[in-house]
């Protein structure tokens, strides 16, 4: 009869363990569940307002612009076009101006890559650092960079080509601009298209 006892006993043990468990799991799930809430809502908050009525409206906007004339820009003119304060987005590598407006969920204010908007590149995406303080706001001449990273620049600007219209050069301190004649200009547009 003590085993019958026991064996009661080991039962209801059992049951009140399995019950803590079950609890322990139904605590768990709900904490996962909320963690799941949270993510999606701060996903709706990033990428959904860009999609509603403002956001649509800037895409559609930025979609609407004339294709850019081909000019030369300094490091101030440059940063006019950061998706902010001009719907036109556009960035430098390599000494070379791109018109990334068409990537701005991207490269637009609120864009994953929207530090680059208006500004020289070349530094943050060779060394693959989205952190203001890696850009310059003086012209960079890219000289300390290793060969690794320099490679890495030559590369993204290959691939800023294949993708983006390419409007200019980055003017050194300096420099002056050079004169484009439409010629010239839709040459290198249907050559890229």
């Amino acid at each position: 009869m003590a085993d019958d006892g026991q064996a009661r006993l080991r039962t209801e043990e059992g049951r009140a363990g399995g019950a803590a468990l079950a609890g322990g799991e139904v605590l768990l799930s709900v904490g996962l569940l909320a963690l799941a809430l949270l993510a999606a809502y701060r996903l709706y908050l990033r990428w959904g307002a860009r999609s509603g009525p403002g956001g649509a409206a800037r895409q559609g906007e930025a979609a609407a612009l004339p294709r850019m004339k081909r000019r030369d820009f300094s490091l101030e003119q440059l940063r006019e076009f950061d998706g902010a304060r001009n719907p036109r987005i556009l960035l430098a590598v390599n000494g070379k101006v791109f018109d990334v407006t068409k990537g701005s969920k991207f490269y637009g204010p609120e864009g994953p890559y929207g530090i680059f908007a208006g500004r020289d590149a070349s530094r943050g995406l060779a060394t693959f650092c989205l952190d203001k303080d890696a850009l310059r706001d003086e012209y960079d001449d890219l000289s300390d960079l290793n060969a690794v990273q320099m490679e890495s620049v030559r590369e993204w600007e290959m691939q800023f080509k294949e993708k983006y219209d390419y409007v200019g050069r980055l003017l050194k301190p300096g420099e002056e601009p050079s004169e484009y004649t439409d010629e010239e200009d839709t040459k290198d547009h249907t050559k890229q298209e």
